[in-house]
């Protein structure tokens, strides 16, 4: 199967209008973060920040199958002492557009060096939010298990009556666990929290996320001969790795 890039250069909220409708089947990037790394973006005040992207999230919506994701690498930063609110004004406006906020995954920087100010810590997370067009959606779980690791040996080896029936979610979702459905197998599925180093090939992009990021949606959520794109492309990463 042939595998082509096609590349874009130019305002997002412009180009973007070249592509055709319910051509992409997932959307992953990570957009300049409001007056972050000016030096790099220029910077948009929190303010602002809504009202600038909005026009781009209306074409992603355009462009997004019906089955597609989207995936969004964002954090809100400190102001004044205070979280800025401008990632959940976004997330509230999104749906008001349309958009369904299906999942938020969690990135934990696992090398983040420590660190403190007078009243908070050093972050160590970023969000990955999911949105889709609809409630079903392309999402190929199996392709991003893991192997069980050591502490089946021990949680597998002797199960409790309970761990033998379908324990009922405590919070009314309808879903449950049955602990012994896992004897036996050799791989399990993940968490919604994704442990990568911060670490990246690419040292002349201030914000390049890691290979590993991109690849871990590309995996979960498109399957070969799949159409990925990436608006605010950066150093590109998410092009090499689709």
């Amino acid at each position: 199967m042939d595998i082509m890039t096609e590349l874009f250069l130019g305002d997002s909220k412009n180009e973007l209008k070249k592509i055709d409708d319910c051509s992409i089947d997932l959307i992953f990037t990570s957009p300049p973060y409001a007056d972050q790394r000016k030096n790099t973006y220029g910077g948009i005040h929190p303010d602002k920040y809504v009202d600038w992207f909005l026009p781009i999230s209306a074409q992603l919506f355009r462009v997004l199958r019906p089955s597609g994701s989207f995936v969004l690498n964002i954090k809100e930063k400190v102001v004044n002492g205070e979280r800025s609110t401008y990632v959940m004004e976004l997330i509230l406006a999104m749906r008001k557009q349309g958009w369904l906020w299906t999942e938020e995954f969690i990135w934990h920087k696992k090398n983040s060096y420590p660190g403190k100010w007078p009243n908070r810590f050093r972050d160590s997370w970023e969000r990955l939010l999911q949105f889709n067009k609809n409630k079903k959606f392309n999402m190929y779980q199996q392709e991003v298990m893991v192997p069980m690791g050591d502490w089946a040996k021990n949680r597998l080896k002797n199960l409790s009556k309970t761990d033998k029936t379908r324990d009922e979610s405590r919070v009314g979702s309808g879903f449950g666990k049955n602990i012994s459905n896992w004897v036996n197998r050799e791989k399990a599925y993940l968490t919604n929290v994704l442990h990568l180093a911060t670490e990246c090939s690419n040292k002349n992009h201030s914000a390049a996320f890691p290979e590993e990021l991109p690849q871990w949606f590309i995996k979960l959520f498109t399957k070969v001969g799949d159409t990925v794109l990436d608006p605010f492309m950066g150093s590109g990463t998410t092009n090499i790795v689709a």
